[in-house]
């Protein structure tokens, strides 16, 4: 794929921004000739103030939300033979003359969604603002492994091939982080672009984000794709080398050379090892499984082979291992007396003594383990490149 200007359409979501969107589609048209406004169902009268401009306008009978009306862009941007579309918002807080900011990132690689990173530094943005940013940013990094610096900004390049493959059902602000998320998980890189960013006095403010349905939707969703990010299952991945068969833990040699082929190094799957050995040693009673996925997904570690290395610790060796250990840094012996006393009664000594144990066995087994993992990954990446060869 590549990134012809011919085939850029840049899009503006309207809905009640009468007052600044006539100004944000002139400027929008003295950087680009294509422009097409979706007027999600303004009661303003905001689409008639485009009259006399060279833009196209598609008209929502009644709001649909955000999400709505970039996905009808979208198909519109398809029905006209357009490859790529940049979302910028209606109500002047973008800076149309920034958009070939993005477009240059997006060139280096057309199939990228690319968001604009606005610049904070200003004292006037909301604190609200400055929260959801990280908010959102520390959510996406947990359920993809993905890093942005602008999670919530709706300033954007989109490839059309991609909002038309995903499988997407938020139709508000929630939109744009379901499109985000999953994109990561089908393989699409996300970038970056540096962009301004304006905010009028608290005053003049006009935001349609709903306080509370808005953050309820937003939550519902974010819990959602949680639970599908710790799930180590593929996702459905439309890039070259993208997720093949569900791997086994009984055929390690298969599952290390599918896991090789879905994009990882031997190093990094050593890595997922060590983490899952390290959080599989540790007292996590009930929330193992949990703990180990939300750090592979943040950390950006093949789920997988974290969570087969972490079925390694399962009871009793590992657990007894590790509190024989702590028992013995604690009291200068082993424990040898196994009873209800020593088992029962003092059931929170012997789980401290495990937390303080696998503090040295975790590490320990978690060096060995990843030595095996990229040991045995680079045999097999090398046996590969050979048959290949």
């Amino acid at each position: 794929m590549i990134l012809d200007s011919n085939k850029i359409l840049i899009v503006i979501p309207l809905f009640n921004h009468g007052a600044t969107v006539r100004d944000v589609a002139e400027r929008t048209l003295a950087v680009h000739d294509r422009v097409l406004v979706v007027d999600d169902g303004s009661t303003d009268g905001g689409g008639d103030t485009l009259r006399g401009l060279n833009v196209q306008l598609v008209r929502h009978e009644v709001n649909r939300g955000k999400g709505a009306a970039i996905m009808t862009a979208a198909r519109e941007a398809s029905r006209i033979g357009m490859t790529h579309v940049v979302t910028i918002d209606a109500d002047g807080q973008h800076f149309p003359e920034d958009i070939p900011r993005l477009l240059e990132i997006a060139r280096e690689d057309p199939l990228s969604i690319v968001v604009g990173k606005r610049d904070f530094a200003n004292a006037s943005v909301p604190g609200s603002s400055r929260f959801g940013r990280k908010f959102s940013n520390f959510w996406l990094r947990v359920q993809t492994g993905r890093v942005l610096g602008d999670v919530q900004s709706g300033f954007r390049v989109y490839p059309v091939e991609v909002l038309e493959r995903l499988d997407l059902h938020e139709t508000h602000y929630s939109f744009e982080v379901e499109v985000l998320v999953k994109a990561a998980w089908a393989g699409i890189p996300l970038r970056d672009a540096d962009i301004s960013v304006y905010y009028p006095p608290a005053g003049e403010r006009i935001s349609h984000f709903r306080m509370f349905m808005d953050n309820f939707r937003l939550s519902v969703l974010n819990t959602r794709l949680t639970i599908r990010s710790m799930l180590p299952f593929p996702h459905e991945n439309f890039t070259p080398g993208g997720a093949g068969e569900v791997p086994s833990l009984l055929h390690p040699v298969r599952l290390i050379k599918n896991l090789l082929s879905d994009n990882a190094t031997p190093g990094r799957l050593a890595a997922a090892g060590m983490v899952g050995i390290i959080l599989g040693a540790a007292p996590l009673i009930a929330i193992q499984t949990i703990t180990v996925l939300f750090a592979a997904g943040y950390l950006r570690l093949n789920k997988t082979a974290a969570l087969s290395a972490s079925q390694l610790c399962m009871p009793p060796m590992v657990p007894a291992l590790c509190i024989e250990t702590g028992y013995f840094i604690r009291h200068g012996e082993f424990l040898t007396e196994v009873s209800w006393r020593t088992l029962g009664y003092q059931g929170l000594e012997r789980l401290y003594e495990w937390f303080i144990g696998s503090l040295l066995i975790g590490p320990f087994l978690g060096v060995i383990v990843g030595g095996l993992v990229y040991g045995t990954a680079m045999v097999v990446q090398r046996s590969g490149r050979g048959v290949a060869a």
